[in-house]
């Protein structure tokens, strides 16, 4: 589509930009007559007619209306953004309101990202988004405590005071004596800050090697100790998704079908297929990406587009993206290095 760019003169690429611009401002097509006044030249509104004509037959204009002006289609706003748009810098206000807002100040990660996502849609006027990473904070303590026959509560204590438990089915004949010997175990190498993943990752190769020192039912007690949290936990493993300033999307939504398009892609979102089609969009390339309309299978049949950005831990691998939905007419030039700067700034707090 970008190869279309080259067989435009300056004359078609000067209107096309108005038409897009004039659809962005106001969402409205635009008539051959009021793009002669918006373009202040000597181009009459018949000559005018005839680029618009052309630039229909390319595919990047069309009429929503018999009579009506014209409106840029989905590939004729990729082509506006591939090769004519002008980004330009987040300005120093916006950058003050996303800094205030995303400031740590003692708040939880989740927190900040809330705020980040709430930030963003005040300021684009869209829905925020953000894929959150699930968080595995260091653990501190683990016990395992007799509740009567065949069964122990499993309590886990993190690094930052968290307290969560599990209640566990315990192997046939095993002595009370080896719930301390689980306990006393796991704990010996919880230092080192380490999380579940990685505990169980050295649990596991030590009891491969048979370096664990402990007898079978033991051992089994050790495995489903570490299992039961890892399988309470498998279904947010890949993440979660926070989206603020929904309303944002309806205000311009007339018919019942747009609300109900708009309404199944919130449902899409919140299902965990939706968020990790998201995350899998941020691994495909570095930097901001744009899904116009039905670029992405998860917003087609909203209609709306996705700005979306990676962002990174300490380690550069990423972990989670931030952008906003709004509809195809989005102020793409403002939002992009909005997005960009927000990824970057959560980047940031993460290291």
């Amino acid at each position: 589509m970008v190869s279309v760019i080259s067989e435009l003169n300056d004359r078609s690429r000067e209107i096309f930009r108005h038409i897009v611009d004039a659809y962005v401002e106001t969402g409205e097509p635009i008539g051959s007559r009021t793009l002669s006044r918006r373009l202040g030249t000597s181009l009459s509104p018949a000559t005018i007619r005839n680029v618009m004509a052309d630039l229909e037959e390319f595919g990047l204009l069309y009429a929503p209306h018999t009579s009506a002006g014209r409106v840029p289609t989905e590939a004729g706003l990729r082509l506006f953004v591939d090769g004519l748009l002008e980004v330009g810098a987040i300005t120093p206000d916006e950058r003050r309101a996303l800094d205030a807002q995303c400031a740590v100040r003692g708040r939880s990660l989740e927190q900040v990202l809330e705020e980040a996502s709430s930030a963003l849609s005040g300021l684009s006027g869209c829905a925020g988004l953000v894929m959150a990473p699930k968080r595995e904070g260091a653990l501190q303590h683990i016990e395992f405590i007799p509740l009567g026959p065949g069964r122990a509560l499993v309590v886990m204590v993190s690094t930052d005071g968290q307290v969560e438990n599990r209640i566990l089915d315990l192997p046939p004949g095993l002595p009370p004596s080896a719930l301390t010997m689980a306990s006393n175990y796991l704990n010996a190498r919880l230092t080192g800050g380490h999380t579940l993943s990685e505990t169980r990752a050295v649990v596991t190769a030590e009891m491969a090697a048979q370096r664990a020192d402990l007898d079978s039912l033991t051992s089994r007690l050790v495995e489903q100790g570490l299992a039961v949290w890892a399988d309470s936990t498998a279904d947010r493993s890949d993440g979660y998704l926070i989206v603020r300033g929904q309303a944002h999307l309806l205000e311009d939504v007339t018919a019942l079908g747009d609300l109900e398009r708009i309404r199944g892609l919130f449902q899409a979102l919140e299902a965990r297929e939706g968020a990790l089609r998201l995350l899998e969009a941020a691994h495909l390339a570095e930097g901001v990406q744009i899904y116009i309309g039905a670029e992405n299978p998860l917003f087609a049949q909203a209609g709306c587009s996705v700005v979306l950005a990676p962002y990174t831990n300490a380690r550069d691998q990423i972990i989670g993206a931030i952008g906003v939905i709004g509809p195809t007419r989005l102020n793409y030039a403002r939002i992009i290095p909005m997005v960009d700067y927000t990824a970057k700034l959560i980047g940031r707090i993460l290291r």
